[in-house]
């Protein structure tokens, strides 16, 4: 668990999405750089194509979790509530099709952040109504990362949800890069989602320094 209180907002500002698939380096090494770069939480997915399983998933898990609380910064897994419940994560982050949201709300502990994927307005009030702690919304922009990628409607649809529901804390994810981010929180996101741009830069750290400056928050 994070030594300090969450103020998720700002938490999300730059929002690093991994498993060791994405990776150009070593992920132990490219997580500890993302984050002297600036990054603010961080979600484990290792999922797809040359992705670790089992054992080897969990013991990666393990490593990115005691390097991000060496930083205090959240880490969350994707997708499984398993995983989740095993690491004593500091959260839980799904999608649509992964699963009912209230019952996965209701399994998970107290000090677990919980994070829905969504698309639209209709499913960021169903999200909302349920209490989940933020969404992620996207896909922002063209991405190659995901295989099962909605339409992508660009950062139009935060400003949908925003008008909806002012409060709510909202990450957006789906092609951001330094260029385009400040798009994102331009719409009314409190932070970018970040896969490729990070994982992939040949010096993680500036990569992540680039999206903070280019973003002003």
């Amino acid at each position: 668990m994070i030594k300090q209180p969450i103020d998720l907002k700002q938490q999300l500002s730059l929002y690093l999405v991994m498993g060791s698939q994405n990776c150009k380096h070593d992920p132990v090494e490219t997580l500890e750089k993302a984050i002297e770069g600036g990054v603010t939480l961080f979600q484990f997915r290792e999922k797809g194509e040359g992705s670790k399983t089992g054992e080897e998933k969990i013991e990666l898990g393990l490593q990115l979790k005691e390097v991000c609380h060496q930083y205090d910064v959240p880490f969350i897994v994707n997708d499984d509530l398993g995983l989740a419940i095993e690491l004593d994560t500091d959260g839980l982050h799904i999608g649509q099709e992964d699963g009912d949201m209230k019952k996965i709300k209701d399994t998970l502990k107290s000090h677990q952040l919980f994070g829905v994927s969504t698309h639209n307005v209709e499913e960021a009030l169903e999200a909302h109504r349920i209490g989940v702690d933020y969404i992620g919304v996207g896909p922002m922009f063209n991405t190659t990362t995901k295989d099962d990628i909605e339409e992508v409607r660009s950062p139009v649809v935060i400003k949908e949800i925003r008008e909806q529901l002012p409060d709510i804390p909202i990450v957006g994810i789906g092609g951001i890069k330094h260029d385009n981010a400040s798009q994102v929180i331009d719409a009314g996101a409190d932070g970018v989602a970040v896969i490729s741009d990070i994982a992939q830069a040949d010096v993680p750290m500036k990569a992540a320094e680039r999206i903070l400056k280019d973003v002003k928050y």
